[in-house]
C-alpha cells in the first residue's frame, strides 16, 4: 500500500474508533465517573475526613469504587488518573480490566494542573501539553479510549481577560488534536470559577 493511502486507511481507522468510543459513552442514559483526583486533592479530602494520606488508603478507597457491584449498569466510562491506571485490587486485577470487563470505558486526566499565567494577575493556564503525545500512546496501549483537560478560567469584575481565554482554548484545541492522533476521544472541559466573594458579588 502507497504511504498516501496507508495515512488515509489509519485516518479513517481512527475516526471510527472514536465514533465508537463516543456512541458506548453516550449509551443509554449512563453518566461518566471522574476518578481521577490528584494525589494532592485526594490527600486534602483524606485529611479533612480524618484518614491517612497514604497510597495504600488511596488504593482501597478506588478499589471500593471499581470494585462496586453493578457499577457498569449506571456508569459508562471513568476518568482516571495517572497513579490510579496503574493500581490493581488486592487479588492483583488491574483496576483497568475490572473497569473494561464492567463494560465502562476507561479514560484518563492527562493536564497537569495550573500554573499562573505570565503578565495576567489572578489567571490561570493549565499545563501539560508537552510529551502529551507519548502520554496518550502509552495510555492507549493501557485501554484508556477518552482523555479530560481541565482549563480554569476565575471569574471577577475584571477577569477573565480575552488573553487568558485565548491560551486556554489555544491548549485545549491542541490537546484535543493530538487526542484523536492518539485514536483517544477529548474531553474539552472549560471550568468557571464563581466561588470567591468578588465574583458572587458581580453577579448580584
Amino acid at each position: 500500500m502507497q504511504p498516501d493511502r496507508q495515512k488515509e486507511a489509519s485516518y479513517l481507522m481512527k475516526t471510527k474508533e472514536l465514533i465508537s468510543t463516543v456512541t458506548s459513552l453516550m449509551a443509554g442514559d449512563k453518566g461518566l465517573l471522574a476518578m481521577d483526583e490528584s494525589t494532592g486533592t485526594c490527600n486534602k479530602r483524606f485529611e479533612e475526613a480524618g484518614i491517612p494520606q497514604t497510597i495504600e488508603y488511596r488504593l482501597a478507597y478506588r478499589e471500593l469504587i471499581v470494585t462496586t457491584p453493578d457499577f457498569g449498569k449506571c456508569i459508562s466510562g471513568a476518568i482516571l488518573y495517572d497513579e490510579t491506571i496503574y493500581q490493581a485490587t488486592k487479588d492483583g486485577v488491574l483496576f483497568i480490566d475490572i473497569l473494561k470487563q464492567a463494560g465502562i470505558i476507561p479514560g484518563i486526566k492527562v493536564d497537569e494542573g495550573t500554573i499562573d499565567l505570565a503578565g495576567f494577575p489572578g489567571e490561570k493556564i493549565t499545563v501539560g501539553l508537552d510529551g502529551l503525545p507519548q502520554r496518550l500512546a502509552k495510555y492507549y496501549d493501557l485501554g484508556a479510549r477518552f482523555a479530560k483537560w481541565r482549563a480554569v478560567i476565575t471569574i471577577s469584575p475584571v477577569i477573565p481577560s480575552r488573553g487568558c481565554i485565548e491560551a486556554n482554548m489555544h491548549a485545549l484545541a491542541r490537546y484535543a488534536a493530538m487526542c484523536q492522533e492518539a485514536g483517544i476521544v477529548p474531553i474539552v472541559e472549560p471550568e468557571v470559577l464563581m466561588d470567591d466573594t468578588t465574583s458572587k458579588n458581580a453577579l448580584m
